[in-house]
């Protein structure tokens, strides 16, 4: 079974920068691509960003020019760089990867407030 574990979330500043890792327990070129979702209390999970096996990305409009997906495929990891945070990006953060099936992580907890 694929493991994907957060790290690297936490409370941050209005203006200010995060970059979260997900780690898998198994090579990250197995699977089709990789993402980042996160979910707001009382709101539903939506896509943040995706990275496929070629490098593609694609982004939510809401966070396109101030967060950055990318992948390190001999660490097996993908990240998430935030920069310019709001308090609306405030949410739990979920990495997820497919191939046949979809894995998802256990999710981190981003805060941004003053």
């Amino acid at each position: 079974q694929v493991q994907l574990v957060e790290s690297g979330g936490g409370l941050v500043q209005p203006g200010g920068s995060l970059r979260l890792s997900c780690a898998a327990s198994a090579s990250i070129l197995n699977f089709n691509g990789m993402g980042w979702h996160r979910q707001a209390p009382g709101k539903r999970r939506a896509l943040v960003a995706v990275i496929s096996r070629e490098n593609n990305t694609n982004y939510a409009d809401s966070v396109k020019g101030r967060f950055t997906i990318s992948r390190d495929n001999v660490k097996n990891t993908v990240y998430l760089q935030m920069n310019s945070l709001k308090p609306e990006d405030t949410a739990v953060y979920y990495c997820n990867a497919w191939d046949s099936q979809t894995y998802w992580g256990q999710g981190i907890q981003v805060t941004v407030s003053s």
